[in-house]
């Protein structure tokens, strides 16, 4: 064993040992999957390339652990977790992202509350059946039945809304109901290099004394839906590593966002801003009465939703074409990498009575598989308008249908040959 590894897995065993046994309730199951964590970091340890992420790495490792273990167990008794369709989202940097609430809340569960959901919701089976499969009274089964369900709607993330509740929240002072009217124009001269200080995702650079405001405005109707004002608020630190801490209110969230039915989302970030880069350290929110932290520390748990670049470098602000992603007319070609995010070339965008010199910023797939967006930036570094497209199939299972089939009106474009579908944008303050 390197003497290297020896001594950072000495330091780091103890978090290791916490996460696991928290994770996994049976003691003798969590010392062996703590050993395999070990055994699988020392295999690719040659290949972890900053040590300084070595934390958030071997976490990562065991996540991934715990959830094969889980997926096991489900295994065991006949609970096909990897197939199940219902999913949720969550915001990352990029709008949207879909993960699966049903499969992670069952993990939570006991084996006989999941055994009985699963026979009863997902194999369709009576109760009567059930207490025959099971060898049980019926009354055992109704009685599991009720008292899993209970368990399963006090655990599930996302809550259902009360009626009326959406609109007595709804602040309409603070962005326009429908996004102004726009026009985009290529233009045949060269993108001009631009530094882009903003928190990519998130429109505001992280500087004393800075303000925003922005909203979502689903397509084809330009209808707006959420809306959002951050500030930076002071100087922060997170780790030993400065940077700003920011506010955010996020008014009638979509269900993915409204973190346990919220109508009103609070949440405080801390960015770092550098020469060369800009990215944040740390997220927090408060969900269901529990307030939340998440940093850069956190391996998966924080990186797929709120890191960037490798060992989240964050984003280079200095921005120019690296002709990683070529675009010609509605024809985009994208290399296969990660963290691909390219100028695809210089644009007019006339919008709110204004024009803009833009450089067109395109990420492909960076953070969610089968969606990409354009963010059109001007001279000043400030996002003009941002454009999410999804894969003609992304998310198919909770909507079942193609996005050409439910949007047949929104503009299209062909990515490595399949077809995306434009679904939302969003605007800030900036162009108002």
């Amino acid at each position: 064993m390197p003497d290297s590894f020896e001594k950072m897995l000495k330091e780091f065993f103890y978090p290791l040992e916490r996460f696991v046994n928290f994770k996994v309730s049976n003691r003798q199951d969590a010392k062996d999957i703590i050993q395999e964590t070990c055994l699988t970091a020392y295999l690719k340890y040659p290949a972890l390339k900053n040590q300084d992420s070595f934390k958030p790495w071997l976490i990562s490792i065991a996540k991934n652990k715990c959830n094969d273990y889980y997926r096991q167990k489900a295994k065991a008794m006949e609970i096909p977790l990897d197939t199940l369709s219902e999913t949720a989202f969550t915001k990352s940097l990029c709008g949207i992202k879909e993960t699966n609430a049903v499969k992670d809340t069952l993990e939570l569960l006991g084996n006989k509350e999941k055994q009985i959901i699963y026979l009863y919701y997902f194999k369709g089976l009576s109760q009567e059946e059930i207490a025959k499969r099971l060898s049980l009274p019926l009354g055992t089964v109704k009685s599991r039945l009720y008292y899993a369900k209970r368990s399963f709607k006090e655990k599930y993330p996302y809550k259902a809304e009360a009626k009326g509740e959406k609109a007595m929240s709804t602040n309409t002072a603070l962005m326009p109901e429908k996004i102004p009217r726009y026009e985009i124009i290529k233009s045949d001269k060269e993108p001009f290099p631009v530094k882009w200080e903003e928190v990519m995702g998130w429109f505001i650079v992280p500087k004393l004394g800075e303000k925003i405001k922005w909203a979502m405005y689903d397509f084809p109707e330009g209808k707006r839906t959420e809306q959002c004002v951050m500030e930076v608020t002071g100087k922060a630190q997170v780790h030993g590593i400065e940077g700003v801490e920011i506010t955010s209110v996020e008014y009638d969230p979509m269900g993915c966002n409204s973190a346990g039915g919220q109508t009103k989302v609070e949440r405080r970030f801390v960015a770092q801003l550098t020469d060369t880069h800009c990215r944040l350290l740390a997220e927090s929110h408060t969900e269901n009465g529990i307030k939340k932290y998440f940093t850069f520390l956190d391996g998966s748990d924080f990186l797929d939703n709120w890191g960037f670049g490798e060992e989240n470098c964050g984003n280079d602000i200095h921005i120019a074409p690296k002709y990683d992603i070529i675009r010609k007319d509605d024809i985009i070609t994208a290399a296969e990498k990660e963290f691909l995010l390219d100028v695809t070339g210089r644009y007019t965008v006339k919008i709110a009575g204004r024009e803009y010199d833009t450089v067109c910023v395109t990420d492909c797939y960076t953070y969610i598989e089968g969606a990409m967006s354009e963010q059109f930036i001007d001279k000043n570094g400030k996002t003009v308008l941002w454009r999410r497209f999804n894969r003609d199939d992304w998310a198919i299972d909770r909507y079942g249908r193609k996005w050409t089939e439910m949007l047949p009106d929104n503009e299209r474009l062909t990515v490595n040959g399949e077809t995306y579908v434009h679904w939302y944008d969003c605007i800030t303050d900036y162009i108002l």
